[in-house]
Protein backbone atom coordinates (compact mmCIF):
# COMPACT_ATOMS: atom_id res chain seq x y z
CA UNK A 1 0.00 0.00 0.00
CA UNK A 2 2.69 2.60 1.03
CA UNK A 3 4.85 1.37 -2.35
CA UNK A 4 1.73 2.29 -4.80
CA UNK A 5 1.22 5.43 -2.19
CA UNK A 6 4.40 6.42 -3.42
CA UNK A 7 4.36 5.49 -7.12
CA UNK A 8 1.10 7.55 -7.47
CA UNK A 9 3.05 10.72 -5.86
CA UNK A 10 5.86 10.52 -8.04
CA UNK A 11 3.95 10.24 -11.02
CA UNK A 12 2.31 13.21 -9.26
CA UNK A 13 5.40 15.33 -9.42
CA UNK A 14 6.55 14.40 -12.46
CA UNK A 15 3.07 15.56 -14.51
CA UNK A 16 3.40 18.62 -12.38
CA UNK A 17 6.93 19.06 -13.93
CA UNK A 18 6.16 18.20 -17.26
CA UNK A 19 2.60 20.18 -17.58
CA UNK A 20 4.67 23.77 -15.64
CA UNK A 21 7.21 23.01 -18.15
CA UNK A 22 5.15 22.61 -21.21
CA UNK A 23 3.01 25.37 -21.03
CA UNK A 24 6.33 27.97 -20.22
CA UNK A 25 7.95 26.27 -23.11
CA UNK A 26 4.56 27.27 -25.56
CA UNK A 27 4.48 30.54 -24.01
CA UNK A 28 8.35 31.79 -24.38
CA UNK A 29 8.19 30.71 -27.66
CA UNK A 30 4.88 31.93 -28.66
CA UNK A 31 6.53 35.36 -27.76
CA UNK A 32 10.05 34.86 -29.03
CA UNK A 33 11.23 38.08 -30.85
CA UNK A 34 8.23 40.54 -29.90
CA UNK A 35 9.55 41.63 -26.69
CA UNK A 36 12.36 44.82 -26.80
CA UNK A 37 14.98 45.72 -24.82
CA UNK A 38 16.18 48.61 -26.42
CA UNK A 39 13.34 51.64 -26.72
CA UNK A 40 15.10 52.26 -29.99
CA UNK A 41 14.65 48.98 -31.50
CA UNK A 42 10.70 48.66 -30.46
CA UNK A 43 8.11 49.32 -33.55
CA UNK A 44 5.79 52.26 -33.20
CA UNK A 45 2.69 51.81 -31.65
CA UNK A 46 -0.25 54.20 -30.91
CA UNK A 47 -0.83 53.18 -27.13
CA UNK A 48 1.48 51.49 -24.62
CA UNK A 49 -0.47 49.07 -22.55
CA UNK A 50 1.38 49.25 -18.81
CA UNK A 51 0.24 46.10 -16.54
CA UNK A 52 -0.28 47.08 -12.83
CA UNK A 53 1.29 46.12 -9.59
CA UNK A 54 1.50 47.98 -6.00
CA UNK A 55 4.27 50.47 -5.85
CA UNK A 56 4.50 49.30 -2.30
CA UNK A 57 6.23 45.78 -1.04
CA UNK A 58 4.45 44.14 2.03
CA UNK A 59 6.99 45.89 4.30
CA UNK A 60 6.43 48.99 3.22
CA UNK A 61 9.74 49.97 1.12
CA UNK A 62 9.54 50.93 -2.92
CA UNK A 63 8.63 47.90 -5.03
CA UNK A 64 11.07 47.97 -7.99
CA UNK A 65 8.98 46.12 -10.60
CA UNK A 66 6.63 49.14 -10.06
CA UNK A 67 9.43 51.70 -10.29
CA UNK A 68 10.74 50.10 -13.70
CA UNK A 69 7.20 49.81 -15.49
CA UNK A 70 6.88 53.80 -14.66
CA UNK A 71 10.70 54.29 -15.73
CA UNK A 72 9.94 52.08 -18.85
CA UNK A 73 6.77 53.79 -19.86
CA UNK A 74 8.71 57.45 -19.48
CA UNK A 75 11.37 55.87 -21.94
CA UNK A 76 8.65 54.85 -24.72
CA UNK A 77 7.14 58.20 -24.39
CA UNK A 78 10.15 60.46 -24.74
CA UNK A 79 11.34 58.67 -27.32
CA UNK A 80 8.29 58.83 -29.62
CA UNK A 81 7.72 55.12 -29.27
CA UNK A 82 3.94 55.52 -27.86
CA UNK A 83 1.45 58.39 -28.16
CA UNK A 84 -0.80 57.31 -24.98
CA UNK A 85 -0.90 55.22 -22.12
CA UNK A 86 -3.82 52.94 -21.02
CA UNK A 87 -2.81 52.24 -17.47
CA UNK A 88 -4.70 48.80 -16.74
CA UNK A 89 -4.81 47.49 -13.08
CA UNK A 90 -6.42 46.68 -10.15
CA UNK A 91 -8.94 49.08 -8.33
CA UNK A 92 -10.10 46.66 -5.89
CA UNK A 93 -10.94 48.87 -2.72
CA UNK A 94 -10.99 52.46 -1.41
CA UNK A 95 -7.59 52.17 0.02
CA UNK A 96 -5.80 50.41 -3.29
CA UNK A 97 -6.13 51.90 -6.28
CA UNK A 98 -3.21 50.88 -9.10
CA UNK A 99 -4.17 53.05 -11.86
CA UNK A 100 -4.46 56.26 -9.93
CA UNK A 101 -0.54 55.87 -8.37
CA UNK A 102 0.46 54.96 -11.65
CA UNK A 103 -1.23 57.90 -13.67
CA UNK A 104 0.23 60.34 -10.53
CA UNK A 105 3.82 58.79 -10.99
CA UNK A 106 3.66 59.05 -15.08
CA UNK A 107 2.68 62.93 -14.71
CA UNK A 108 5.45 64.09 -12.58
CA UNK A 109 7.68 61.74 -15.29
CA UNK A 110 5.83 63.91 -17.55
CA UNK A 111 3.65 62.64 -19.79
CA UNK A 112 0.27 65.08 -19.78
CA UNK A 113 -2.67 64.08 -17.84
CA UNK A 114 -4.92 63.87 -21.26
CA UNK A 115 -2.71 61.07 -22.77
CA UNK A 116 -3.09 58.48 -19.86
CA UNK A 117 -5.94 56.56 -20.22
CA UNK A 118 -6.62 54.30 -16.97
CA UNK A 119 -8.37 50.32 -17.18
CA UNK A 120 -9.97 50.20 -13.40
CA UNK A 121 -10.72 46.54 -14.14
CA UNK A 122 -7.84 45.17 -14.82
CA UNK A 123 -7.93 42.97 -12.13
CA UNK A 124 -6.05 40.21 -13.93
CA UNK A 125 -3.68 40.00 -17.23
CA UNK A 126 -6.36 38.27 -19.08
CA UNK A 127 -9.00 41.18 -18.19
CA UNK A 128 -6.19 43.68 -19.75
CA UNK A 129 -5.52 42.12 -22.46
CA UNK A 130 -9.57 41.87 -23.22
CA UNK A 131 -10.41 45.08 -22.10
CA UNK A 132 -7.98 46.43 -24.55
CA UNK A 133 -9.49 45.12 -27.15
CA UNK A 134 -12.84 45.01 -26.52
CA UNK A 135 -13.59 48.48 -24.15
CA UNK A 136 -10.24 50.45 -25.54
CA UNK A 137 -10.67 49.29 -29.02
CA UNK A 138 -7.38 48.66 -29.76
CA UNK A 139 -6.20 46.20 -32.39
CA UNK A 140 -2.46 46.94 -31.65
CA UNK A 141 -0.40 47.37 -28.56
CA UNK A 142 2.82 47.67 -26.73
CA UNK A 143 2.93 46.03 -23.25
CA UNK A 144 5.10 47.49 -20.62
CA UNK A 145 5.91 45.59 -17.76
CA UNK A 146 8.97 42.56 -17.14
CA UNK A 147 9.92 40.49 -19.79
CA UNK A 148 7.97 37.43 -18.37
CA UNK A 149 4.87 38.53 -17.29
CA UNK A 150 5.06 40.90 -21.30
CA UNK A 151 5.52 37.44 -22.39
CA UNK A 152 2.23 35.67 -21.23
CA UNK A 153 0.29 39.20 -21.86
CA UNK A 154 1.23 38.75 -25.45
CA UNK A 155 0.28 35.16 -25.56
CA UNK A 156 -3.35 36.02 -24.07
CA UNK A 157 -3.39 38.96 -26.10
CA UNK A 158 -2.35 36.88 -29.41
CA UNK A 159 -5.49 34.33 -28.53
CA UNK A 160 -8.05 37.33 -28.06
CA UNK A 161 -7.36 39.21 -31.07
CA UNK A 162 -5.25 41.75 -30.14
CA UNK A 163 -1.65 41.71 -31.99
CA UNK A 164 0.95 42.57 -29.24
CA UNK A 165 3.97 43.61 -28.33
CA UNK A 166 5.84 44.37 -25.46
CA UNK A 167 8.83 46.59 -23.76
CA UNK A 168 10.92 44.58 -20.98
CA UNK A 169 10.71 46.94 -17.94
CA UNK A 170 14.59 46.03 -15.81
CA UNK A 171 13.10 43.06 -13.62
CA UNK A 172 15.21 42.14 -10.05
CA UNK A 173 17.86 39.39 -9.30
CA UNK A 174 16.58 35.92 -9.67
CA UNK A 175 17.35 35.66 -5.56
CA UNK A 176 15.05 38.52 -4.74
CA UNK A 177 12.06 37.61 -7.17
CA UNK A 178 12.62 33.90 -6.66
CA UNK A 179 8.39 33.67 -5.05
CA UNK A 180 7.38 35.63 -8.40
CA UNK A 181 9.71 33.44 -10.77
CA UNK A 182 7.82 30.19 -9.12
CA UNK A 183 4.73 31.83 -9.11
CA UNK A 184 4.85 32.87 -13.11
CA UNK A 185 4.84 28.97 -13.89
CA UNK A 186 1.76 28.32 -12.65
CA UNK A 187 0.29 31.53 -13.55
CA UNK A 188 1.38 30.20 -17.33
CA UNK A 189 -0.60 26.99 -16.49
CA UNK A 190 -3.61 28.96 -15.35
CA UNK A 191 -3.61 30.68 -18.63
CA UNK A 192 -4.52 27.42 -20.25
CA UNK A 193 -6.89 26.55 -18.28
CA UNK A 194 -8.45 29.94 -18.81
CA UNK A 195 -8.39 29.53 -22.32
CA UNK A 196 -9.97 26.12 -22.26
CA UNK A 197 -13.14 27.52 -20.10
CA UNK A 198 -13.25 30.40 -22.03
CA UNK A 199 -12.55 32.55 -18.88
CA UNK A 200 -14.18 36.18 -19.19
CA UNK A 201 -13.13 39.28 -17.40
CA UNK A 202 -14.95 40.22 -14.54
CA UNK A 203 -15.99 43.37 -15.91
CA UNK A 204 -16.63 44.63 -19.40
CA UNK A 205 -19.20 47.78 -19.78
CA UNK A 206 -18.62 50.69 -22.38
CA UNK A 207 -16.30 51.66 -24.79
CA UNK A 208 -13.96 54.47 -24.36
CA UNK A 209 -11.89 55.78 -27.17
CA UNK A 210 -8.42 56.54 -26.76
CA UNK A 211 -7.53 59.60 -28.58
Amino acid sequence: MVKKIGIALLIGIISTYVILLTCNKIITNAAENKTYWNVENVPKNRVGLVLGTSNKLVGGGSNPYYTNRIKATLELYRAGKIDFVLVSGDNGSLYYNEPNVFKKDLIKGGIPAENIFLDYAGFRTLDSMVRAKAIFGLDNVTVISQKFHNERAIYLAEKKGLHAIGFNADGISLHQGLKVQLREYFARVKVFIDLALNTQPKFLGEKIEIK
